[in-house]
């Protein structure tokens, strides 16, 4: 018997609408219906971005300040499984993911249903998924698994090639020397499997295990250096946001935090990975493990 999926997205680059068709393909394959909507935002930020503009959408993130979106229709009442691919902006679910799941209609349609959410992140998504979780929770739904796809390249490499594309609009290698940018053309291909495992639990109507099977073909990879930076980087980016909101004229104060996050990132980051790694890392495994679970169970 058919499935009705739903996969419902914002994408300002298309990474993550590749994403999405790669990992709904095999369920179209085996004869479900997949029903994906790209959302986008009435004011819709030009891409690429400025810097100014770029680092102008950190308060809002941070502090959960939705936007309008244009509006779209969901053909179906109830859907047996709902996709939901969203992005990490500043540590932060993006604005355009928080204002999708402030929609009643959607929320209506989440309620009871399962969930797969999904996300193509540079490589700190942590802390933005925290907070998805409890977005999803508050409608009544079902979370029954997590896709997330990274840059595997060093962080320093990530940050750079990151700003290329984001300023410049080019998935592309930066001078001819760095790699390109974001989540690799075999990673996004490589998603096809993970929407393969999904079919025989979509079909049961059982989830058990599924998140085990996505795991076992790395759906999701812990970093722990980047879960302790961003631990506390999370904590840093919400200071920064009430203060700048507060602010009448945002500009420089945006512009401050702007060279703040390049000293913390090349600066601060470093030293803070050295002293978790004299004072913790090997002297604290109860809490590590705790941690890690606390950012990669779905409750």
């Amino acid at each position: 018997m058919s499935k009705n999926v739903l996969a419902i997205y914002y994408s300002q680059s298309g990474q993550l609408g590749e994403i999405i068709d790669n990992f709904t393909q095999p369920l179209i394959d085996a004869g479900h219906s997949v029903e994906k909507i790209r959302v986008r935002l009435v004011n819709e930020p030009n891409f690429p971005w400025t810097a100014d503009t770029f680092f102008s959408v950190m308060p809002d993130c941070q502090l959960d300040v939705p936007a309008e979106l244009q509006p779209f229709e969901l053909k179906e009442k109830k859907y047996d499984l709902v996709v939901l691919g969203y992005q990490a902006w500043f540590l932060s679910p993006s604005i355009p993911f928080n204002s999708l799941m402030q929609n009643p209609e959607l929320q209506a349609v989440l309620k009871d249903t399962p969930v797969i959410t999904a996300t193509g992140a540079r490589n700190m998504w942590l802390s933005a998924f925290v907070r998805v979780k409890k977005l999803i929770h508050a409608t009544g739904a079902k979370m029954v698994g997590n896709i997330a796809l990274v840059d595997t390249h060093a962080n320093p490499v990530s940050f750079v090639t990151i700003f290329h594309w984001m300023l410049h609009g080019k998935k592309d290698s930066y001078l001819n020397i760095f790699p390109p940018p974001g989540v690799s053309d075999a990673d996004i291909r490589h998603t096809r499997v993970f929407g393969e495992s999904v079919i025989q639990h979509l079909e049961r109507n059982d989830w058990d295990g599924l998140q085990d099977e996505l795991d076992c073909d790395n759906a999701v990879v812990l970093n722990y250096n980047l879960m302790v930076i961003e631990s506390t980087a999370s904590k840093i980016f919400k200071v920064w946001a009430n203060f700048i909101s507060k602010r009448k004229n945002k500009l420089p104060w945006i512009r401050a935090y702007k060279y703040y996050l390049l000293v913390a990132f090349f600066v601060g980051a470093p030293i803070l990975i050295t002293l978790d790694g004299i004072l913790f890392r090997f002297t604290s495994p109860k809490r590590i493990k705790a941690k890690k679970q606390y950012y990669l169970n779905f409750n």
